[in-house]
């Protein structure tokens, strides 16, 4: 499918890089011409020496020797740049991490992100643009994925808090972590140019210890084991955020990046019947590899995967996790980043909030309204998208968000297990 041709043109290329490393583009008609533009695509994922920022040392306070650390492995990536890195530290096997191409942060982060109003924004973003909603107290951000798509990972400060946001296109998982203090250090994390279950492997700057985007775990180094927190983001459509968070803040397009915003460079890439791109392992049949699945990890590490297009049909989906119960929202009226060239032309994928259903000391179930709102049976408040209640007699309260994947079927069923799809039937 998509993903197969694509590897063949970057074959002839003489590239071997992903789409969640490297950027180019999806699209099974490029031949001739196009071809170079799918060279230049890549190569402008590269930044140029001035714009990467010297690295502060850190000095590995626990480094553990071995022989060899990759004895009965053939690792498929490049070892040259990690000098800081402990090998002899790590909890998946070597022969799962795929190198995707460019170096570490040849997709480059945001480390010094700026950001403008909401009205600012409004000139360059369109209603059913894709944003990373993320909020911390009173501080409200939007992340568009225009922006996320070229870079990946920001490092930023969010109501005082250190944050790490992050988007991984190959798998569409927009998530957000809580950046740790190290001995006396907040980490800052960058991209390894490395892939897992065709996932992103982030690093950091501080040990240049391994991350898998996924799970927020580190897998190799010093770190191997530590667990990122995670913090409650969700994909929503830029309408819904400014409607919701007019004093918010926007990621800046002024990067200090020469991209191309606003268009997508993995065209095609989510069709339900493609295949996932540089991805090793085997897929459970249960549904097809590509197709959407909301995902919710509960407190004690349970996990339960909702198949997204039963969700677009009903709406609302009451659940228990972790003997917790919960519920999911949809919504129609956001873009997929990963469908069309220009993202406002993508199809429409609508968007999901995962909440606690709990509001004033009662637990709750919801039904669809009309004009995606939701109204919870025991008391008839309206709800949002964003789990705040708009009218009625809880008026005012706010269901308690709950971190979750917005991803494909391939990643979540091999990360999480092909038993954690719910029979919804």
């Amino acid at each position: 499918m998509l993903p197969r041709r694509l590897f063949g043109l970057l074959i002839i290329l003489g590239l071997t890089a992903s789409a969640c490393s490297l950027g180019a583009e999806v699209d099974p008609g490029k031949s001739g011409e196009d071809s170079k533009e799918i060279q230049e695509n890549v190569q402008s994922l590269t930044p140029s020496a001035e714009e990467k920022d010297s690295e502060d040392e850190f000095e590995n306070k626990s480094q553990e020797v071995c022989e060899d650390p990759f004895s009965g492995s053939s690792p498929s990536f490049n070892t040259g740049y990690w000098d800081k890195t402990n090998f002899c530290l790590h909890s998946v096997d070597y022969d799962t991490i795929i190198s995707g191409g460019p170096p570490p942060d040849g997709i480059p982060p945001l480390d010094s992100p700026t950001f403008e109003s909401v009205s600012s924004a409004d000139e360059w973003l369109e209603g059913v643009e894709p944003v990373i909603s993320f909020q911390i107290g009173d501080d409200a951000r939007a992340y568009p994925l225009q922006i996320m798509t070229w870079h990946e990972i920001v490092n930023d400060r969010v109501g005082d808090k250190p944050v790490v946001v992050t988007f991984c296109p190959l798998c569409n998982t927009a998530l957000a972590f809580e950046r740790p203090e190290i001995d006396g250090e907040v980490l800052t994390f960058g991209t390894s140019g490395n892939l897992r279950n065709s996932d992103l492997v982030m690093y950091d700057r501080q040990t240049e210890s391994w991350w898998q985007q996924f799970s927020g775990e580190a897998i190799v180094g010093d770190l191997t084991g530590t667990q990122l927190k995670f913090l409650p983001a969700a994909i929503n459509s830029w309408a819904d955020f400014k409607e919701k968070y007019p004093d918010g803040k926007v990621l800046s397009i002024d990067t200090g990046f020469n991209r191309s915003y606003g268009t997508n460079p993995y065209v095609g890439y989510d069709d339900v019947n493609a295949s996932p791109f540089l991805f090793r392992g085997e897929v459970d049949g249960q549904l097809r590899p590509m197709e959407r699945v909301v995902g919710v990890l509960g407190e004690e590490g349970e996990a339960h995967g909702y198949q997204l297009s039963y969700l677009q049909e009903n709406r609302v989906i009451n659940d228990q996790l972790g003997g917790r119960s919960i519920a999911i929202f949809w919504k129609s009226g956001t873009a997929s980043a990963l469908d069309s060239r220009s993202i406002p032309e993508g199809d429409d994928v609508g968007s999901t909030g995962v909440f606690a259903a709990e509001a004033d000391g009662q637990t709750l179930t919801f039904t669809a309204a009309e004009d995606g709102q939701f109204v919870d049976d025991q008391t008839g408040t309206t709800w949002d998208i964003f789990g705040q209640a708009l009218e009625g007699p809880l008026a005012g309260e706010e269901l308690e968000s709950i971190p979750h994947h917005d991803t494909f079927w391939f990643v979540w069923s091999t990360f999480q297990g092909p038993e954690s799809l719910q029979d919804l039937s």
